[in-house]
């Protein structure tokens, strides 16, 4: 019996009042009748979630959740044939859960900060495998520390970097001068201007990357980071053409607005404590250091001949995040391939990917731009 079969059963004959719940014996006894290749683990799962209700019933979502496991990925269009039945889960079992270690507790942190789903939540905490571990950010924050330590002990300078002479002429930062050379406008995310700003940027990379890595996998958070850090680079090349770039918070504010946004639109059922201080606290940091930046740019530089890097990546990465990568952080354990709305945003980007490269090796002749020599 496929998946609509079985649903179509289970609606004429183990609901026909159609109140949206099912008691789990009767779906239990139906899918050992019928010898369906169901996941044990979600089905104990979903035994154990109607436990929690007095009346031992389950409701629609946990069943779409449980009978959509006979594929490898959730299927969304399953998902809303029968979204009129949704409800409510009825408590928060997991939060009850005790005598837990220190990593499973993590764990179950990390599953209330991400996924706004219950049975999602049970479903991760239960299914986590620590193999691959989410090695990406941690990666690429301690290289981003390694060169920032390396530059400033031969520099003898820890803040405001950018305005040494030697330190522009390093192979990784992005300059407009020397656009030719492909890969700055990858590894500048590696060169900071300052102690204050690896800071920021090593700090949210860690408090909301690896969370996001441990839940979404590897390769969606890198794509995700790694799309911000070029549009980001990408972004300043057209919109402010003689600034040259440093710094990760192109990826770094993807990953932070598709979060805050993913956290926005599901409101309701995220159950991460102190959800609204901590909103206004990211907010309050993310615009500081933007504010920052935009002075840092307009600002007259020190010494008169330094360089004023753009803030531009900021924006870019933030936009990134909110299109690109809300998608990905609304598709847990979903194929991205199989929805309309991942080929529509990832279009778009790659149509601005076009027209930048474009614009890098055309305009600039073209309008006369005046860029600052490389150094």
């Amino acid at each position: 019996m496929d998946r609509s079969s079985l649903l179509q059963l289970i609606q004429e004959q183990l609901d026909p009042e159609n109140t949206g719940f099912i008691g789990v014996e009767t779906f239990a006894s139906l899918v050992h009748s019928h010898e369906l290749p169901l996941d044990p683990a979600k089905l104990e799962m979903l035994v154990a979630l109607a436990q929690s209700n007095d009346e031992g019933q389950i409701c629609y979502q946990e069943l779409v959740d449980l009978v959509s496991g006979i594929s490898s990925k959730r299927s969304s269009s399953f998902k809303r044939a029968i979204a009129n039945g949704q409800r409510a889960l009825p408590h928060d079992g997991l939060l009850d859960e005790t005598g837990l270690g220190f990593y499973k507790r993590f764990l179950r942190y990390v599953a209330y900060e991400i996924l706004p789903c219950e049975m999602d939540r049970r479903w991760y905490f239960y299914q986590h495998r620590t193999c691959p571990p989410p090695v990406f950010m941690a990666v690429v924050t301690l290289t981003q520390i390694i060169v920032f330590l390396c530059y400033g002990a031969r520099l003898n300078k820890w803040v405001l970097q950018t305005y040494h002479p030697e330190y522009m002429k390093s192979p990784l930062v992005y300059h407009p001068g020397h656009r030719a050379r492909a890969w700055r406008f990858l590894t500048y995310m590696f060169m900071h201007v300052g102690l204050e700003q690896l800071g920021f940027n090593a700090l949210l990379q860690l408090m909301i990357g690896v969370p996001l890595e441990m839940v979404h996998g590897i390769l969606r958070i890198s794509f995700l980071y790694l799309a911000g850090v070029l549009a980001g680079s990408l972004t300043v090349s057209i919109t402010d053409m003689r600034a040259p770039l440093v710094g990760g918070s192109g990826g770094v504010y993807a990953l932070c607005s598709a979060h805050l946004a993913n956290v926005v639109m599901n409101w309701a059922g995220m159950r991460c404590p102190y959800k609204l201080l901590r909103m206004v606290l990211a907010l309050v940091c993310m615009s500081s250091e933007v504010g920052r930046a935009v002075w840092l740019r307009f600002s007259p530089p020190l010494p008169s001949s330094g360089p004023q890097p753009s803030f531009m990546a900021h924006l870019a990465g933030a936009i990134v995040g909110i299109s690109m990568g809300l998608t990905i952080l609304r598709s847990y354990e979903e194929n991205l391939q199989d929805q309309c709305g991942w080929w529509v945003v990832l279009l778009s980007y790659a149509t601005f990917l076009v027209f930048a490269v474009f614009w890098n090796i055309f305009a600039y002749d073209l309008l006369g731009a005046q860029i600052p020599p490389p150094p």
